[in-house]
């Protein structure tokens, strides 16, 4: 899973444009089957993560010392994720007793102080992104622009991990970034043929690890997965069908997963049925009736059908 080195608050023009670049200009993504896990539910830490899958495995060599990686560094993110649920220093709190639980006296000490850190930088990050606001990808290209930003956020880095500890941690998702801007530099190359764009795209194609290759086709493996579901239903085939097509294509533990989660999307799209209809009885109903009455018999309904939580997702539908 890749976290994203621009993973600070506003940082979208990177990925974003890549994005968009990438399923614009590349070539067929392979093939390979989709990779789904199985949710851990013992990283259950705030009620937004319940049934979450918690990213990132630590360990350690043998003479005690800590394995500095990628993992290391998902499993700092997975936490973090919660603020706003948690004070920062309760999540921190909670990952160090993640590390003493899963790791050596030793090497427990040297994450905690890795993470520290890490929680420095990623809060210095919040100033390089204040900076980046005043960065207009207008008036420089949407290149020029994540590129200072990627550059200044190397800079940040640098004053909190050792190179070896940046290699490690942050290796995969530099070899991204700079994948992704390499990709915007020749969409925004106004100098290419659209026949040049597509043969130096190729170039980079076949220049990928394999890693981050199966890291960008991943996306596509889902959109096609979905699309033949949505065709073989369409065609009228069974739940069953649908899920040999997807155990055939995954695994049938992930086949099994989807299926819930088709369940719950169809539960979810009732109840927005039934919500939507009895406030169009309300609204027909309660014409004559005062602002405040029609708010709260609509206030009544909406508890009826929906949580708290939920509730803040209604506008959408509305």
């Amino acid at each position: 899973m890749r976290t994203g080195n621009l993973a600070f608050a506003g940082a979208t023009t990177l990925c974003v444009a890549a994005f968009f670049v990438f399923t614009a200009l590349k070539n067929e993504p392979n093939q390979e089957p989709i990779k789904l896990r199985k949710a851990d539910h013992s990283f259950d830490f705030v009620r937004s993560m319940e049934g979450t899958t918690g990213d990132g495995k630590i360990s350690q060599d043998a003479a005690g010392d800590l394995q500095i990686n990628v993992e290391l560094r998902l499993l700092f993110d997975y936490y973090l994720a919660a603020i706003g649920e948690k004070k920062l220093d309760e999540i921190q709190a909670e990952i160090e007793r993640v590390l003493t639980q899963k790791l050596g006296s030793k090497a427990a000490q040297q994450a905690k102080d890795l993470l520290a850190r890490y929680i420095q930088y990623k809060q210095a990050l919040l100033a390089v992104e204040s900076n980046a606001q005043n960065i207009s990808p207008g008036k420089t290209g949407m290149s020029v622009a994540a590129r200072q930003r990627w550059t200044a956020m190397q800079q940040v880095r640098q004053r909190y991990f050792s190179d070896r500890e940046n290699l490690a941690m942050f290796g995969f998702d530099d070899a991204y970034d700079q994948d992704a801007m390499a990709r915007m530099d020749i969409a925004e190359n106004n100098s290419l043929s659209a026949e040049d764009k597509k043969a130096q795209l190729k170039a980079l194609d076949d220049a990928l690890p394999a890693a981050l290759k199966e890291e960008k086709s991943a996306p596509y493996q889902v959109v096609r997965l979905e699309e033949q579901a949505q065709s073989l239903r369409a065609n009228g085939a069974s739940d069953e069908e649908v899920f040999r097509m997807r155990a055939a294509a995954t695994s049938p533990e992930a086949a099994a997963r989807l299926a819930q989660v088709d369940k719950e999307d169809a539960a979810w799209k009732s109840r927005i049925q039934q919500y939507l209809d009895q406030k169009n009885r309300l609204s027909t109903e309660m014409a004559f009736h005062s602002e405040s009455e029609k708010q709260g018999a609509l206030q009544q309904v909406r508890n009826q059908f929906f949580s708290a939580d939920e509730q803040r997702r209604l506008s959408a539908y509305e």
